[in-house]
């Protein structure tokens, strides 16, 4: 496994994944249940759907196989599926400036992205001035294997989502 610390800006309240070769413009994949679900997915592109536009704490861990299911750890937790044919995934807050952004190795073809977020209550409390200290930041752990295309489900919802 490899395990990376991101401090990633959400600006539009989202962070986005995608293949390095990537040309995918992913506003229309925000439909109405991407919003509900906060996660947007395209062949080879995803978005986040963050609770805050601010700096949010990302973990991003790369796995040989799917991770077991801890979701009762976190407050929401949804996956989806995309390709990545280069081998390389870029992992950005979607205003970032895309050649500086983090890129990683992933094996090439069909990966499976688990979205693990937590402290969202904390976050939206403090909205704008919760990434002042990283114990009130919106944290998201993403977990990427490869696994053959799936549709996006959402294995956990946020209680304050549903309103």
């Amino acid at each position: 496994m490899i395990s990376t610390e991101l401090e990633l800006f959400a600006d539009y309240y989202q962070i986005h994944l995608f293949d390095d070769r990537s040309v995918t413009d992913l506003g229309d994949a925000w439909t109405e249940e991407a919003v509900l679900d906060h996660l947007a997915v395209a062949t080879d592109a995803m978005a986040v759907g963050t609770t805050v536009n601010v700096n949010v704490a990302v973990t991003l861990e790369v796995l040989d196989a799917a991770p077991a299911d801890d979701s009762a750890e976190f407050d929401h937790v949804a996956e989806g599926s995309l390709q990545v044919p280069s081998g390389r995934l870029v992992v950005m807050g979607c205003t970032d400036y895309e050649p500086e952004a983090a890129r990683f190795r992933v094996a090439a073809g069909p990966i499976r992205v688990r979205v693990a977020r937590s402290n969202l209550a904390e976050a939206v409390r403090l909205g704008i001035d919760s990434d002042e200290d990283s114990a009130t930041m919106e944290r998201l752990r993403l977990q990427v294997w490869p696994a053959p295309h799936a549709d996006p489900v959402v294995i956990k919802r946020w209680k304050s989502l549903e309103a």
